[in-house]
């Protein structure tokens, strides 16, 4: 009989900690000006796997911005993340056009 109580917490606490991991990668990220409007000013970007509305930590030389997505993509080998202009802007990279970042 103690087996089962002390499975079901492993397997509680194995389902919460799956959750809570966040996924890190890094790779090529660009900017675009077209697509779903978002609210003037709004940070936002598109990602192939993240689920709408949620929030990402892109960092790129030295700055970090908060980005929400709204958007699928981008669908061009290599690159993780497409950023609104807005979002390029405050991360800095609207004269490189395409740079590496990572995602949190």
């Amino acid at each position: 009989m103690r087996a089962q109580p002390t499975l079901l917490f492993y397997l509680i606490t194995f389902s919460l900690s799956a959750f809570s991991v966040a996924h890190a990668e890094s790779g090529l990220a660009s900017y675009y000006g077209y697509g779903k409007a978002a609210k003037s000013g709004e940070l936002t970007c598109a990602h192939r796997t993240r689920p709408f509305g949620s929030v990402l930590k892109v960092s790129y030389s030295g700055r970090s911005i908060q980005c929400r997505v709204n958007d699928r993509g981008p669908f061009i080998r290599g690159r993780i993340v497409d950023l609104s202009v807005p979002a390029a802007r405050a991360l800095g990279m609207m004269s490189a056009g395409v740079v590496r970042v990572s995602v949190e």
